[in-house]
């Protein structure tokens, strides 16, 4: 099967599962969404693997401008694997820790396989009004799990993360107008190296920044973010964590490195974006280390990784074309890293207020005596989230240094390193409490071996992607790489 075959199936497959789901009986959506993970894992492994180059579909065989196009290149093609994986293994979590949650239970698999539509068509889309219609559904999706428990708290954060969404939403739309109707077209072939150095592409590019941004929760714009993810299910917060504040980063990305005029400097904006990154890396770490709430802790442990995947703008854009390239790496390398790394210590701090009935880091104290399991995971994770060999997040802090190197960047030397450490506070508050002697009555519960499984075989891979480093960065370099401006 070629791999052109297999792009309409990567949106066919979950769409056709999300719409049966919604159809079956209650009892019957886990196991067939079960059974459509199976399909989903290899055509995203197929995909990966037999590509050879860019893979472009034109639906119907209509080509852009006029038609819908979908490509499928490196960055792209990793990401579809990377989603296949966590979204799968956050199923296995959910099948037993939504259990006795009979109505979150119920519509949580169709809104899963609404997400994983809308992730893989941002990852394939090649026009900027399709990944503005596949970004609309992907929030869309995100703010129905995020309401599922239907707790008042719940359905606060599901209506401030729509509101954010909506506002990101509108300064995208605000700003592909303007290109619009500047252009005529929104196909990125078509735009490609067309885009001038003009005021209106500026506003334009700057709106669409401001949007995705928001949709990212990029400090200081990410006060949404804690309370969605924080106050979520599990696996909805592993979910949301991994993949889905990922999506308007790649968008943002990809605005970035293919339609961004070349004529232009793009060095201000960088700095900016960088300089953005860094407040996100100790604002985030240093709210994370006051957070009572063990997933609040780890939400705002996600604020703080997000700036980490900005300081990738200041480094690529330095002139220098190792520099650039050993940017794009750890860039890629980091986004990796953190999928797995912040997924697994999610499913392992749910795993830990499962066993302990309480939701507070205090709580935690005499854990480590009888539950090993969750906290060995939690700690590797925290490994991948510190920066700490052989992880993928320290290759990727590796790379991310060896360019600031090269390019005499020594700020974001700096803020690496007081990133790492703030980390390390953090995580390590975390094992004081869980290593602390708990009350002689207390009585912990023990968490199913699917759950302390899938958080394990998360935590496991964040650390063997830095062992094998070359892999996804071989697989996930773009075809053409436009290194800087």
């Amino acid at each position: 099967m070629s791999t052109e075959a297999l792009v309409p199936w990567l949106l066919v497959v979950p769409l056709t599962a999300a719409i049966l789901t919604l159809l079956v009986p209650e009892r019957m959506r886990a196991p067939v969404s079960w059974i459509a993970c199976v399909p989903m894992l290899a055509g995203a492994v197929l995909i990966t693997v037999l590509r050879t180059g860019a893979t472009i579909y034109s639906f119907s065989g209509w080509e852009a401008p006029l038609g819908i196009s979908f490509t499928v290149d490196g960055l792209a093609g990793g990401m579809i694997l990377l989603t296949a994986i966590v979204s799968a293994v956050c199923a296995v979590h959910a099948r037993t820790s939504l259990r006795d949650e009979a109505s979150a239970n119920a519509w949580f698999w169709p809104l899963l396989w609404f997400m994983w539509t809308a992730l893989n068509g941002v990852w394939m889309s090649a026009d900027l009004f399709n990944l503005y219609v596949c970004l609309e559904l992907l929030g869309l999706a995100a703010v129905g799990l995020v309401a599922l428990r239907g707790t008042p708290e719940a359905l606060s954060a599901a209506l401030r993360y729509l509101l954010a969404a909506l506002l990101g939403s509108l300064f995208y739309l605000l700003g592909l107008a303007l290109i619009y109707g500047s252009y005529g077209a929104l196909a990125f072939t078509t735009l490609s190296g067309v885009l001038e150095a003009v005021p209106t592409v500026y506003v334009a590019l700057a709106l669409m920044a401001a949007g995705l941004a928001l949709k990212t929760a990029l400090f200081p714009l990410h006060s949404w973010l804690p309370s969605a993810h924080g106050g979520a299910l599990t696996p909805v917060s592993a979910l949301l964590s991994a993949l889905v504040v990922k999506a308007s980063l790649y968008v943002l990305i990809r605005i970035w490195l293919h339609l961004t005029p070349a004529s232009g400097s793009l060095a201000g904006a960088a700095t900016v974006l960088g300089l953005l990154g860094a407040g996100a890396v100790l604002w985030g770490s240093w709210m994370a280390w006051r957070q009572e709430k063990l997933k609040y802790l780890v939400a705002y442990s996600t604020v703080a990784q997000i700036g980490y995947l900005f300081l990738f703008f200041p480094l690529v854009t330095s002139g220098e074309a190792r520099a650039s390239g050993l940017a794009y790496d750890g860039f890629v390398l980091m986004l990796i890293s953190h999928a797995l790394a912040k997924s697994a210590m999610f499913l392992s701090a749910g795993n830990l207020i499962f066993a302990v009935g309480g939701e507070k880091v205090s709580d935690l104290a005499g854990i480590n005596r009888i539950r090993q399991t969750s906290m060995v995971s939690f700690g590797i994770a925290g490994v991948g989230i510190m920066g700490l060999p052989p992880s993928g997040g320290f290759t990727a802090k590796w790379l991310y240094l060896q360019s600031a190197l090269i390019t005499g960047q020594w700020v974001w030397i700096a803020v690496l390193l007081a990133g790492s450490v703030l980390s390390a506070m953090y995580i390590f508050r975390v094992f004081h409490h869980a290593y602390l002697d708990g009350p002689p009555q207390a009585t912990f519960r023990t968490p199913s071996i699917w759950l302390e499984s899938s958080a394990m075989f998360l935590a496991l891979s964040s650390v063997l992607i830095g062992l094998s480093a070359w892999a996804p960065l071989e697989w996930m370099r773009l075809p053409i790489f436009k290194g800087s401006h």
